[in-house]
C-alpha cells in the first residue's frame, strides 16, 4: 500500500487537532508491539496478510504508563491461526460461537477466542494444542475483505488461481525435467564394440560403459565407428502457453499481467494506463472499504480514547482525515495537465487535485501561502509563481504598467 495512509486530525476546539496530530506523530513510531515497524508498517503488514490468508487480526495491548511509551497503547499483528476455529456452539440467552467468533444474541461480535501462541509452535514443542482464551471484541481488529452478505471470514486472494498455478508449476516442472533428461545423452557411438573408447569412460548401475568428452577434446575415430549426437527438441509454444495461463491467473488474482509477471514487452502507454486504471480502482476500493473503516479509525479511536484517559490529550471531540498514499504516475506530465485543465474547468477543486497527490490539502496550501510571504518579503519573484507569472514563465504585466499604458 505504498508508504502507507496517514492521518490528519481535525476537531472544532481550537489547539486540540494540533495537539493530537504531535501525540500522534510520537505514537506512530512506538506503536508496534513488537518494536520492529510503526504505525505505516503495521498497515503494509496486516494488508499482506489479508492478501496471502484472506484475514488479519489486530490486538490492542494495553501498557502501563511506567513503560514510558507516549501513549500506554500498543498494536499487535497475529495470523488468522490465532484464532481457535474449533470454538463452534450455541451459548445460553441466544448468543453463540462459531469458528472462533463469539456473538451475542443481537449477532454482533462480543469476543474472540485466541490462542496466546502460534498453534502452529506450541503443537511441535508440546504435541497438543494450547487451550484459546476468551478476548473482548472491542480489544480485536479483525480485517478482511467481505465478498458476500453474512461472511465472518476471510478467504485468501489467491483462491480462485490456486489450481491453475499448481497445474501451471506441475508444467514448468515437467518442462525442466525433459530439458534435464535430454542433456544427459549427449552422443550415441555406433559399431564401437571393439573396446576402444573416445575418452574416459565408467559404468553405470546397469553395467553399461558410459563415456564424457572433454573441452577441446579431439579424437580420432577408428574405421567403420561414427557417432550421432542427440539433438533436443525445441519447445514449441512454451512462452505462449505460460503467457496465456499467467493471464489468467492475473485475472483471477485481480492483478494485471504485467503487474503478476513485471513483462512489459506486449504493451504501450495507452494500453498499461488503462489497465493500472482498472486496478487503482481495486485498490482505492480496499483503501477506502477495508482498510480505512476496518483498521485505521478504530486504531484512531483507541489512540484518542487512551491519550484523554491518560490526561495526555484534552477532552473533545477529535475525527482523522485519512491521506492515502499517491499513484505514481505513467507519464506524470500528461496527469498533472489533465488535473490542471480539470481544475480551470471547475470539474475539480484545487484541494481534490492535491488530496489525489496524497497530501493534505490544508497543510499544502498553507505552506504555499508561508512560502509566498517570505518572497514577497525578500522582494523575490519566481517564474513558478502564477500571480506574477504566466504558465510559459512569461511576467504578467503589473497594476502601474496597466496604468501607464492606458494613460
Amino acid at each position: 500500500m505504498g508508504s502507507g495512509i496517514i492521518p490528519r486530525a481535525r476537531s472544532k476546539k481550537e489547539g486540540l487537532a494540533e495537539q493530537a496530530d504531535e501525540l500522534w506523530s510520537r505514537f506512530n513510531t512506538e506503536c508496534d508491539a513488537d518494536g520492529l515497524t510503526d504505525f505505516l508498517g503495521l498497515q503494509t503488514l496486516a494488508a499482506r496478510a489479508m492478501v496471502e490468508s484472506g484475514e488479519c487480526l489486530i490486538r490492542f495491548r494495553r501498557r502501563s504508563m511506567r513503560d514510558g511509551l507516549p501513549v500506554p497503547l500498543q498494536i499487535q499483528v497475529l495470523e488468522p491461526d490465532h484464532l481457535d476455529a474449533s470454538r463452534d456452539r450455541d451459548l445460553p440467552g441466544g448468543g453463540f460461537i462459531q469458528q472462533g467468533i463469539e456473538f451475542d444474541a443481537s449477532g454482533r461480535r462480543a469476543a474472540y477466542w485466541l490462542y496466546h501462541r502460534h498453534p502452529g509452535s506450541i503443537q511441535q514443542i508440546t504435541g497438543r494444542l494450547p487451550q484459546s482464551v476468551r478476548v473482548p471484541a472491542d480489544e480485536v481488529l479483525h480485517l478482511f475483505e467481505r465478498l458476500r452478505p453474512g461472511q465472518i471470514r476471510g478467504v485468501t486472494w489467491f483462491a480462485p488461481a490456486i489450481l491453475k498455478m499448481r497445474d501451471l508449476d506441475e508444467y514448468d516442472e515437467a518442462e525442466l525435467v525433459r530439458k534435464k533428461i535430454e542433456a544427459c545423452f549427449v552422443a550415441f557411438v555406433l559399431n564401437g564394440d571393439d573396446g576402444e573408447t573416445l575418452g574416459p569412460t565408467d559404468k553405470d548401475a546397469a553395467g553399461h560403459r558410459v563415456e564424457s568428452f572433454e573441452p577441446g577434446m579431439v579424437e580420432y575415430l577408428p574405421a567403420g565407428k561414427d557417432i550421432k549426437f542427440g539433438q533436443p527438441s525445441a519447445t514449441a509454444g512454451y512462452s505462449e502457453y505460460m503467457r496465456v495461463q499467467l493471464h489468467a491467473v492475473a485475472a483471477a488474482v485481480g492483478l494485471t499481467y504485467e503487474l503478476l509477471t513485471g513483462d512489459l514487452s506486449q504493451v504501450n502507454y495507452s494500453s498499461i494506463r488503462a489497465g493500472l486504471i482498472e486496478f487503482r480502482r481495486r485498490i482505492e476500493a480496499i483503501q477506502r472499504q477495508v482498510l480505512i473503516p476496518m483498521l485505521c479509525q478504530p486504531v484512531w479511536r483507541a489512540f484518542v480514547d487512551t491519550a484523554q484517559a491518560a490526561g495526555l490529550l484534552p477532552p473533545g471531540e477529535i475525527q482523522a482525515e485519512w491521506t492515502p498514499p499517491r499513484f505514481e504516475a505513467v507519464d506524470p506530465m500528461k496527469d498533472v495537465q489533465a488535473e490542471m485543465l480539470a481544475v480551470r474547468a471547475g470539474f475539480m477543486s484545487l484541494k481534490e487535485a492535491i488530496a489525489r497527490q496524497g497530501y493534505d490539502p490544508n497543510q499544502v496550501l498553507a505552506e504555499i501561502s508561508a512560502t509566498f510571504g517570505e518572497l514577497d518579503d525578500l522582494g523575490i519573484t519566481l517564474d513558478t509563481d502564477p500571480r506574477k507569472a504566466t504558465r510559459n514563465g512569461q511576467a504578467k504585466p503589473t497594476e502601474k504598467t496597466n496604468e501607464q499604458t492606458d494613460g
